[in-house]
Formats: structure tokens, sequence, C-alpha cells
């Protein structure tokens, strides 16, 4: 087998990461013969002003401090969901990829760990288009992180990150996103499958829309018979604010009312269904469910 220049690369650090030894899988779910995996990325680094922009202050800081949330900037986890059905080995998103934040961007290693080769890689789903969920389909040489996979998007989502005139309308604080999305998008898109909401894109996994975080925005569900587990994306992207207060709208949301909209039908669902759900950006590895608490729900982490 030929040595890509991308392994060479892993050969190189190899050793660093052997040292450093992190726990790469955060938490597992077995679903009949599903094996879902949440995989460390790393994590991001984020000013409290992008997440929390034109929320009450008074009112925020009482939430923060419930949940033991110090000042400073956010440090949420980013969690990769990983699914192996028989011969089939899913990405939900592709990590950060480099260049996006030095905290971020340790999918590739992650998955060397754990014994997952990028050529092992037969399916990657995004929720939406963000770096953190994107950028990683390619590697330091923009060559393919994943040659050999499959790449399925909702069709609203790849139409409004495609569409060049984005990057122009999205404001000045995200039109290097949208830049970069549609660079990483032009080299997929010979090979990307466009989905639907409701439809079935592999055996035993629906989308599910879910806007407001980005336009396009999807959740993913995964089913064996009675059981099931909603892999939210950024529907959700926190465990205090927006499962305590989820129809306060988050600055992190481009759309801060839809997507309030859409965390209030999930949480309900998630609640009153007793669903297990896996979050890009909750803590533990990101698996765990939503409960009633008060007005609002709380996160309850663990398989």
């Amino acid at each position: 087998m030929a040595f890509t220049r991308r392994q060479a690369g892993l050969a190189a650090i190899a050793g660093l990461a052997a040292a450093a030894a992190p726990d790469w899988v955060s938490a597992r779910i077995i679903l009949g013969g599903k094996q879902i995996d949440t995989v460390s990325d790393g994590y991001l680094t984020l000013p409290p002003e992008f997440v929390f922009d034109g929320l009450a202050p008074d009112a925020l800081q009482r939430v923060l401090q419930r949940y033991g949330i110090p000042a400073g900037p956010l440090r949420p986890e980013v969690n990769v969901t990983l699914l192996r059905d028989e011969d089939r080995v899913v990405l939900f998103d592709a990590g950060a990829g480099p260049g996006f934040q030095d905290s971020a961007g340790g999918l590739p290693e992650a998955l060397d760990a754990i014994g997952v080769a990028s050529e092992d890689v037969t399916h990657v789903v995004f929720t939406h288009c963000h770096p953190d969920h994107l950028w990683g389909v390619l590697d330091d040489f923009d060559d393919l992180m994943f040659p050999e996979a499959a790449y399925l998007m909702g069709r609203r989502e790849w139409d409004y990150w495609f569409d060049p005139e984005t990057a122009q309308a999205i404001g000045s604080s995200r039109a290097a996103m949208a830049v970069g999305a549609r660079r990483r998008m032009e080299v997929l898109e010979n090979r990307v499958q466009l989905i639907a909401d409701g439809e079935e894109i592999l055996p035993g996994v629906a989308a599910r829309s879910t806007p407001g975080h980005t336009p396009g925005h999807m959740s993913f569900e995964i089913r064996n018979g009675s059981e099931s587990v909603l892999i939210l994306g950024d529907a959700v992207a926190n465990h205090h604010v927006s499962f305590s207060e989820p129809a306060w709208p988050v600055g992190a949301d481009q759309d801060p009312h839809a997507a309030a909209a859409t965390r209030l039908r999930l949480l309900d669902m998630l609640a009153a269904e007793k669903m297990r759900l896996i979050g890009y950006h909750l803590p533990g590895g990101g698996i765990g469910r939503a409960e009633r608490s008060g007005s609002g729900y709380r996160f309850v982490a663990g398989a």
C-alpha cells in the first residue's frame, strides 16, 4: 500500500501521541449490533460573547454560576460520533482539522489510537458546515482525510454554504467560516450525496431537520428496534444555558429564535421518550439524557 503524506505526518508524531496517551474514546453505546463511540477531536476556546451575545448579563451569570462555569473563555469538548455497524464505519462530522484552533483537530490521532485508519471510514455524515464539523475533511496538504468515504449532507445546508453570496451576506464575524466551508465543499462537490429530512440515509439511521444553529442543520437518529439515540450536532450546544433556559436566543446560533424553537422541541421529545442523546459539545463525551428540571431541563451524562 502506498504511504500517503498524511500517514507520513502521523508517523512523525506517533511517539508524541503515545506518550500523551489521551483517552480518545470518551463514551460508548451498544445498540443491538451497532457500536457507537464518541471520540475526541479536542476542545474549542470560545469568547463568551460569541456564545451569549444578546442575553441579559445578570440572568446569564445566575445560570453560569449555578453550573460552576468560570469567567473567561469557554472550552467545550469536541465529540465526534463513530458508528460501526457490519461493514460500515461512519463518522458524524469530521472535526476541525488543522489550522482552525490549536486545541482541536485531534480526530486523526484519536482514530489511529483506536485502530481505525482513515481509509477504513466508509461514510462521513455532516450535521452542518461550521469549521469544527467540516474543516477536518482535508489534511495539512489539502488532501481528503477520508479518501474512501461517501459524504452525506442535507441539501439545504449544502446550498446555503456553497452559494458564493453567503460570504458577503453572513456578516463579517462569520465570513471566514463561509469562505473556508466553500473551499472544502468544492473538493467534495462530485462525491457528496444530498439528503432530506426523514430520509433513512443508512440502515437504521434517519435524518432529522433541526434548523436554527445553521439554516440546514440536521440531527441523526440511530435506531435498533425500540431503542434509539439522537446525534444532536449543535442543535443543543451546551449543558448549561441551552438546557436550563432553552427558549433563550443564543448568539452562537445563526437564527437564534429558530434555534430556540428547535431546542424546545428536541428537549421535550428527548425527555418524554427518555431517548439517549449525543451532543457535539456536551461534557463527558457528550452521551447522556435530557431530564425535566423546573421550567427547563438538565443534562445527565452517561450511557
